[in-house]
């Protein structure tokens, strides 16, 4: 399939059904749509297809910490219990499905290429052997290639060309984003799917398809951050010019700030996230200890009476956490090089977005714009999946209509099947070749 999505009219698209499992530390989220074609939206160009969510399953995790399979009877557990809801709600039977990935240390490179033409007209497959050089580059022990996606491509020497098909010249180059994880961790999280009696079609980095979810065009091609801020783990995508440029994640997530409220406020897990989605606030501590919560204390029997703390000394601890996060996020983001092209726009997204006070928080440390991010442009959510927890699901939904973008190499022989399944993914492209 070429790099670069060709428009038809609608009419010479067709329907399909493609399924998304997105395994985080907090919730375990399965999402079966039925991606129709539509006419091009102002907001959202780049969409070729409408996704309509025909079923939802969603389960706590078990077995997952920051990002990652610690227990794979408790994950499969989960896996199982939410693919089951939403194949009930669905009234049909999976076998495959697109999957994201938090862990695994993801980390981001810039390889170039170039083949040799001849001086005859760039054809898919110049453009395929291209794409092959840049991402053998990024083959490394232990690594995996999770995205291998052109930024821009050459031709002698002049730069920036989008898509070179048709052109003529001698030399043709490209520049790739080549995404890594460890491959630990990767093949856990598909042995853990494989255990359900699933296969996976293929691995989405979580911060890929939130950016997917969550941005609007005129964000992707102005150059914006997608922050996702999840149980586990927070994760950054950096795009500009329309294209995924770059990815960072951190082990730190809303989880960190429960287990802080806690040990501060000496009371059970469960208690500490009911106060703090309750009333957690990520802003300054208000100075007025008039307003109080009540905290039970580890321990204490039903019949005893729970200790009176003011809001501000819990305000304290999860602000502390908050700071701590975003100026680790701040960090990684003036490292990336990509600092000046994301300019002054953030979407923050994520389950942990929600906290109150948290774009405050973020505006401040950050010192650009923020606004929160919920899934776009995707039918028949349940009012309960509508906010900023359930972006990277959405993503995911989404990605089919991009992933004409990769290198089929990596979806291919730089990213074999660990299942012997074979190749459902290929279906899909096939299904979306017929379809353009």
């Amino acid at each position: 399939m070429s790099w670069v999505g060709a428009h038809k009219s609608g009419a010479g698209r067709r329907s399909g059904v493609v399924t998304a499992l997105d395994v985080g530390s907090s919730k375990v989220c399965c999402m079966i749509a039925r991606l129709r074609p539509v006419e091009e939206s102002q907001l959202l160009r780049g969409r070729t297809h409408q996704a309509q969510v025909i079923g939802i399953g969603h389960q706590k995790s078990r077995g997952v910490k920051s990002g990652v399979v610690s227990d794979l009877d408790k994950a499969e557990q989960s896996v199982r219990l939410a693919v089951d809801a939403a194949e009930r709600m669905a009234g049909l039977t999976i076998d495959s499905l697109i999957v994201n990935v938090a862990a695994g240390r993801l980390k981001s490179e810039t390889f170039a290429a170039s083949i040799n033409l001849g001086g005859h007209e760039v054809e898919a497959g110049d453009i395929r052997r291209v794409l092959a050089a840049g991402a053998k580059q990024a083959l490394k022990t232990e690594r995996q290639v999770i995205h291998s996606l052109p930024t821009s491509f050459s031709l002698d020497g002049e730069r920036g060309i989008r898509d070179p098909r048709g052109m003529v010249g001698t030399q043709l180059g490209v520049d790739m984003h080549v995404l890594t994880g460890d491959a630990g961790p990767l093949h856990n999280l598909e042995l853990c799917v494989n255990r359900a009696h699933l296969s996976v079609e293929r691995m989405v980095a979580t911060p890929y398809a939130s950016g997917l979810a969550a941005l609007v065009d005129d964000e992707l091609e102005m150059g914006a951050a997608c922050i996702d801020m999840g149980g586990g783990t927070t994760t950054m995508s950096l795009f500009a010019d329309g294209k995924f440029v770059y990815a960072d994640s951190i082990p730190v997530g809303g989880n960190h700030v429960t287990m802080d409220l806690a040990r501060g406020l000496s009371t059970r897990l469960d208690h500490a996230e009911r106060l703090k989605v309750m009333h957690g606030s990520a802003l300054p501590a208000s100075s007025d200890d008039r307003d109080v919560v009540s905290v039970q204390p580890i321990g204490a029997d039903d019949g005893e009476v729970p200790i009176q703390m003011p809001r501000s000394a819990m305000a304290r601890i999860i602000r502390a956490r908050i700071d701590e996060t975003l100026e680790l996020i701040r960090d990684r983001l003036n490292q990336s090089g990509y600092g000046n092209a994301v300019g002054k726009r953030v979407v923050l997204t994520g389950g942990s977005s929600q906290l109150a006070g948290l774009p405050e928080a973020a505006r401040r440390i950050l010192g650009r714009n923020v606004r929160i991010g919920r899934p776009l442009g995707v039918a028949g959510l349940p009012e309960a999946a509508k906010g900023p927890a359930f972006s990277s699901a959405v993503g995911l939904l989404i990605y089919p209509q991009v992933a004409s973008f990769e290198s089929s190499q990596t979806r291919g022989s730089l990213m074999p099947r660990m299942t012997g399944t074979g190749g459902t993914f290929q279906r899909v492209s096939q299904w979306f070749r017929d379809s353009f």
